[in-house]
């Protein structure tokens, strides 16, 4: 019988690298290009937090994937998603 656990998963979206971010490219121009010489760039992503129940790492792992993909969390076309599971809460 598997113990099911709670897992904290956290997803995050971004631009595919060769495409271009506004957003970031705004933030860059005007928070930080004047004051922070040091920054030479600033991408803009989406930070997801799923807290799953899951008998394990991996499990969680693959059921966030599943949710994301099926329901069109994120734009794999334009984006990129990077899920990295955590340890049991």
């Amino acid at each position: 019988m598997k113990t099911e656990k709670n897992f904290l998963v956290e997803v995050l979206i971004s631009n595919k690298a060769a495409a271009k971010d506004p957003e970031g490219e705004v933030i860059h121009r005007d928070l930080v290009k004047s004051h922070f010489p040091q920054a030479k760039s600033i991408r803009v992503g989406k930070l997801l937090r799923f807290e799953v129940e899951a008998a394990d790492t991996l499990e969680a792992q693959r059921l966030v994937r599943r949710m994301c993909d099926e329901l069109r969390i994120y734009n794999p076309a334009a984006h990129d998603c990077q899920i990295t599971p955590g340890a049991p809460r």
